[in-house]
């Protein structure tokens, strides 16, 4: 029932706490049965026949464990990346019986093949490793494709995560619901002028519509005043030009904080000059400091993009 709670808060209807429940019911009994049917799944990566209701799941990816976790199937999961986490996904991370699979970039293939899964979950961390893990067992991608759309993309894999489970009706409401959320957020921000940075190392960079965070720019109706980006980490940028560029809001990444990297300043330590006391954003408290390990290494799950959405309601709604 913790976790039915949980779900429910996610989504913030009674009605919606009911189906849930009942689909999870279902997925419970389903559970019962052994695995003896396929289904083809369509993925960032391609399509793969994976084994339907799987029961031993291996997670390479945050954002596929948030899923896993939000959906109630994490008595499943054999192993997880235990050294990299996100504040509430630690119950899998410190439990002895999860097998630590290394991080979401380097994979301890040994401890891997060893958990024997029937399915295995990356992100676009590994896309490179893709081949050589699909030697172990079938292998889902479930990354952000920034030219589509954070919200379609995430659609699309919560449709292709659920085909795999059966929970196809939680996967319509969630889906739903958020792209509500969506609207009304992309209504009251009403193409306001906006930079999107990250700190790390005590430096700023900015970052585009074509990466993290790019649903800012893309979907959520500000514009991107700094968004002549080619790469996925950011421009290096100054604080000069955050006073030429003078926008309405900021909002602020903190690797750092994410990776939990030691000794490093605060992003509000870092931006807290006299350079951005100039602008407009500062002196109307619009500085956004995003949910630092959300927006890092879960983007794309879905307690993940509650609390992403939850970040920008909470500035212009």
């Amino acid at each position: 029932m913790k976790r039915f709670k949980k779900f429910t808060a996610l989504l913030g209807a009674a009605v919606l706490a009911l189906s849930i429940t009942a689909c999870a019911g279902s997925a419970q009994e389903e559970s019962a049965a052994p695995v003896s049917e396929t289904v083809t799944v369509e993925h960032l990566l391609g399509s793969t026949v994976v084994p339907s209701n799987p029961q031993r799941i291996a997670v390479l990816d945050l954002a596929a464990l948030d899923m896993i976790d939000a959906m109630e199937l994490g008595d499943r999961v054999v192993g997880v990346p235990k050294s990299s986490s996100v504040s509430y996904l630690t119950a899998y991370t410190e439990n002895a019986d999860i097998e630590d699979f290394g991080s979401v970039k380097e994979v301890n293939m040994e401890a891997l093949m060893a958990s024997e899964p029937d399915v295995i979950f990356i992100g676009t961390r590994l896309r490179e490793q893709y081949e050589e893990i699909s030697k172990i067992a079938p292998v889902i991608c479930l990354g952000i494709d920034y030219e589509k759309g954070y919200m379609e993309s995430f659609a699309s894999n919560l449709s292709s995560f659920s085909s795999i489970f059966g929970l196809g009706e939680q996967a319509e409401e969630i889906s739903s619901g958020y792209a509500d959320r969506l609207a009304k957020i992309a209504e009251a921000a009403d193409s306001r002028s906006a930079v999107v940075g990250i700190v790390s190392s005590s430096s700023l960079s900015t970052l585009g519509n074509t990466s993290r965070c790019a649903i800012i720019g893309t979907q959520m109706g500000f514009e991107n005043i700094a968004q002549d980006v080619d790469s996925t980490h950011g421009n290096s940028s100054s604080f000069e030009l955050l006073v030429d560029l003078d926008p309405e809001y900021m909002f602020i990444l903190d690797r750092d904080t994410a990776i939990n990297s030691e000794g490093a300043k605060t992003a509000v330590e870092v931006m807290d000059n006299e350079l951005v006391q100039q602008t407009q954003a500062y002196k109307n408290d619009n500085i956004v400091y995003l949910t630092p390990d959300v927006w890092y290494l879960a983007e794309g799950g879905i307690t993940a993009t509650d609390t992403m959405l939850r970040d920008i309601e909470n500035a212009v709604l």
